[in-house]
């Protein structure tokens, strides 16, 4: 549609290269003589070293095409990875059905017919296209294929086509021995803004656009220059997409505003910022779907816990106690079994210098305080426990201190952190985090325990807060 539209044979900004549509601009024509020369002049090793995009191969095609009745000619371009693959796919280029697979084989193979083609005045040229991927070890093949000779002249001529890399490769110690037969190294430049411009009109020309006026504007070709940094690839996209545009507005002229948008829309900026952002929030949904997991995991360990508690140590005078901690997870990670009844309870501790008095039973001394009371008494009669709530979203410091004591003070508070060495900053938990909650007995290991001054006629007897 784009083609009828403007009245064209062809495309004239493709993605192939095609030599038809080579540009002579001043480096193309430099680099296009001094390729045949050095083929004409039998000079063995060339190379030609350009950025991306530069039209490398569009002008190797120019080169072998004029070289056709005069030279065979080998394009290689697909993937080598080594020396084996390299001597097999040049025979299998010059028509050698039988390949040998034994590397000796194969450069025998290759001499016999590298001397039958010099008896019938051929020359061989050989071009490897993006040699810079080449491994050392083929690239020490390529050096030695220089070798096939006669006394007068190189029995093939080897163009080794490739980006910047390839310089550094052949700069290398390594390959010192065939840097030193590289005797031409041809260079592509980028375009001038003159010479982008022309460059355009010309592809347009050679697809068949005859019409009197320019297709783009001035403007357009500037923005254009500018854009591509002179580079045939970035003029051939940004002219396509330009022209694809001014066909869907019905534009018979491309002009600056056509040219911004297409900058616009094939600007990967703002893309890329877009999946960096997306990927983040992956991220960070990641790692808040665990923690969520891990607190429905505690749901039914929370019940299990809660239940056991209520059947074994909820007593009436502890009911109002127990129902104030419900909603504390609860285990014992020392003992690992549920707590133990009124019953099982343990004695009230007693002090190491405390006296015993005779008659009277150390395992259950009188106690002539004030009755404890009911609260007091169920926490005495369970063993201190190990408490922990899972952190939610939303959740504070302060809530966290209420659900596991009701209030909370500097004591609770200071409980807490010693349980949790990482709370250094009680503004900033980490949802899915879990903290450690002291019972209340723990809080002794907080406050010092008081004791009550012993009566002249009964033992001592501690009262622990």
């Amino acid at each position: 549609m784009v083609l009828d539209y403007y009245n064209l044979r062809e495309q004239p900004f493709g993605a192939t290269p095609d030599a038809a549509f080579l540009f002579s601009s001043e480096t193309h024509r430099e680099a296009l003589a001094s390729l045949l020369y050095g083929i004409k002049s039998g000079r063995g090793f060339i190379a030609l070293i350009a950025t991306p995009g530069m039209g490398k191969t569009t002008l190797l095609f120019r080169t072998l095409s004029k070289m056709e009745g005069v030279s065979k000619t080998v394009f290689l371009f697909q993937s080598i990875s080594t020396p084996l693959d390299l001597l097999r796919t040049l025979l299998h280029d010059l028509g050698v059905e039988d390949v040998p697979a034994d590397l000796v084989e194969l450069q025998a193979k290759l001499t016999e017919v590298l001397f039958e083609q010099s008896k019938r005045g051929e020359r061989l040229v050989v071009v490897i296209d993006e040699a810079q991927n080449l491994d050392n070890s083929v690239l020490e093949l390529v050096r030695m294929l220089s070798n096939f000779e006669t006394s007068k002249e190189k029995l093939m001529q080897i163009i080794l086509s490739g980006q910047p890399q390839l310089a550094r490769k052949l700069a290398s110690p390594e390959l010192v021995q065939l840097r030193q037969r590289v005797s031409i190294v041809a260079h592509l430049k980028p375009f001038s803004s003159d010479e982008t411009a022309r460059y355009v009109n010309h592809r347009l020309k050679v697809a068949g656009y005859s019409a009197d006026e320019p297709l783009f504007t001035q403007a357009a070709l500037e923005l254009i220059a500018q854009q591509s940094k002179g580079i045939p690839r970035n003029i051939n996209n940004l002219c396509f997409n330009a022209m694809s545009l001014g066909c869907a507005l019905k534009k018979k002229e491309i002009d600056g505003d056509i040219l911004r948008e297409v900058i616009a829309d094939l600007d990967l900026d703002p893309l890329a910022s877009i999946i960096a952002s997306s990927e983040k929030e992956d991220i960070e949904e990641a790692e808040i779907v665990p923690a969520k997991s891990k607190r429905r995991a505690w749901i039914p360990r929370i019940a299990l816990t809660v239940t056991a508690l209520l059947a074994l140590s909820v007593t009436p005078e502890t009911e109002s106690s127990a129902a104030a901690h419900v909603n504390v997870v609860r285990a014992n990670p020392i003992q690992g079994t549920a707590p133990a009844s009124r019953q099982d309870a343990p004695a009230t501790p007693v002090l190491d210098d405390e006296k015993k008095t005779p008659g009277v039973s150390s395992a259950h001394p009188p106690v002539e305080t004030e009755a404890p009371t009911p609260a007091s008494d169920a926490q005495a009669s369970t063993p201190p426990l190990q408490n922990e709530i899972v952190v939610t979203p939303g959740m504070t410091f302060s809530q966290i201190c209420a659900a596991a004591f009701t209030t909370c003070h500097t004591k609770e508070s200071d409980a807490i952190r010693q349980l949790n060495p990482w709370l250094t900053n009680s503004n900033k938990i980490e949802v899915g985090r879990v903290v450690r909650i002291p019972p209340h007995p723990e809080l002794s290991k907080v406050a010092k325990p008081s004791v009550k001054p012993p009566s002249s006629e009964t033992p001592k007897e501690v009262l622990i807060q």
